[in-house]
């Protein structure tokens, strides 16, 4: 089954999370498919802190993957945020 979740990057103390389509068979930090957007939960200021591109979110929600709960969260918060 294909996943849309986070995968691990930056330094210690420095957490980045690139989100990605994956297998759910392989590791945390391992093998995807494809890279769909980041997470940066600390950014300062103007930076971005979350982009996803909703056109490959839906693609791949449209040939059967599912959201890990994280994510899911992360997009949610993101619809509101743009919505308001």
């Amino acid at each position: 089954m294909v996943v849309i979740r986070l995968t691990r990057a930056g330094a210690k103390k420095r957490p980045f999370y690139n989100i990605v389509a994956a297998d759910s068979r392989n590791r945390r930090d391992g093998r995807f498919i494809e890279r769909i957007g980041f997470y940066n939960p600390v950014s300062a200021g103007n930076e971005e802190s979350f982009r996803i591109a909703q056109d490959r979110l839906a693609h791949w929600q449209g040939v059967g993957a599912q959201l890990s709960p994280t994510v899911a969260r992360l997009v949610k918060a993101a619809g509101k945020k743009a919505a308001a």
